[in-house]
């Protein structure tokens, strides 16, 4: 089966016989030590670039950084290929610029999110830059790998903070203004799930979300990331993730048990209007970016309950979410 492949079936994987503890255990020695491989390599060109922090050698060693982690990518790939019995149906990834800049968006539901995406994606756009959260950065290994690829690390102050301390709003602002900065001088891919979470029936229905199948979506990052970038952005690039049989772990994707997953991609225009900005400041601008969001949004919630349809099932959150909210209240995306 090959990434582009369209609804294709799922097949006996070489090491399929193995009872499922066995699969997990292999596929976590093997994504341990191709972890360990790769970033004994990314570590070593990362401290050549701090010892020399010119743009010239960034210049030189950014690609080489990425190579190797796009190499990474790809092991990851070869073990889910032996491992793995999942029928895939993909769409839309075709046709895709491997030298650009891509703003990319996805629904989040798992862990699981970051292989389909890089499995599917990997060496078709340029290597997924990721928004995490700053705790993410004292992950054993994968911290200082993520640091070393210069991902962005945002804080997400709570509301309550910021009404106490607006001055943090600005952190995350100056830390999206330089991560951007560092992707502009290579072809980047930059990665938000604007959910800010993985969706669980539980947030669902604490946020009242007037969506079935996904939370509310949160602007701040995109914005950022568009001021920062400009018009150096190709395209944004919409993945909708969908799991008919139900969002897994990641023990359960160890273990080879996810049987089909379904993706759908989109290359989107950014409107010209967007592409310069300030979010913080100016409200009318803000509105504008939150408004092109939950257009985008509403379409994505649409697009899930196809999918589901089509495969017979419902999510977690349509069945908790028995009528859309017929009473008008106006509906917002969040800032960061």
């Amino acid at each position: 089966m090959t990434a582009s492949s369209l609804a294709a079936p799922a097949s006996r994987p070489p090491l399929g016989w193995l009872p499922a503890p066995l699969r997990a255990a292999v596929a976590t020695v093997l994504l341990l030590l191709n972890t360990l491989w790769w970033c004994a390599l990314l570590f070593a060109l990362a401290i050549v670039r701090l010892l020399l922090p010119w743009t010239a050698v960034r210049r030189v060693l950014d690609p080489w950084l990425n190579r190797v982690a796009t190499a990474w990518i790809a092991g990851n790939s070869g073990w889910m290929r032996l491992t793995q019995r999942t029928a895939w149906d993909v769409q839309g990834i075709d046709g895709l610029a491997y030298r650009g800049w891509y703003l990319v968006v996805a629904n989040h539901q798992s862990w699981v999110d970051i292989f389909v995406l890089q499995h599917l994606l990997n060496r078709r756009i340029p290597m997924l830059k990721f928004f995490l959260k700053q705790q993410l950065i004292w992950v054993p290994v994968m911290g200082l790998a993520w640091w070393a690829l210069d991902f962005p690390f945002m804080r997400r102050h709570s509301e309550s903070e910021l009404l106490k301390h607006p001055e943090k709003r600005l952190e995350d602002v100056e830390a999206t203004r330089r991560a951007c900065a560092k992707f502009a001088l290579v072809p980047t891919s930059v990665m938000n799930f604007v959910e800010g979470t993985r969706f669980t029936p539980a947030k669902h229905a604490a946020q009242h979300s007037r969506y079935r199948h996904l939370l509310k979506p949160k602007a701040g990052g995109l914005a950022m990331a568009m001021n920062a970038l400009g018009e150096r952005f190709d395209a944004l690039l919409d993945v909708t993730i969908v799991y008919p049989d139900g969002a897994p772990t990641f023990g359960q994707f160890l273990r080879g048990d996810v049987r089909r997953i379904v993706v759908r991609a989109q290359r989107l225009p950014i409107p010209h209007e967007l592409a310069h900005g300030d979010y913080v400041a100016d409200s009318r601008y803000r509105k504008k970016v939150q408004r092109w969001l939950l257009e985008l949004w509403h379409r994505k919630d649409a697009q899930i309950g196809e999918l589901l349809a089509a495969a017979g099932v419902v999510s977690a959150g349509a069945a908790a979410l028995l009528a859309v909210d017929d009473s008008g209240e106006a509906e917002s995306a969040g800032d960061t």
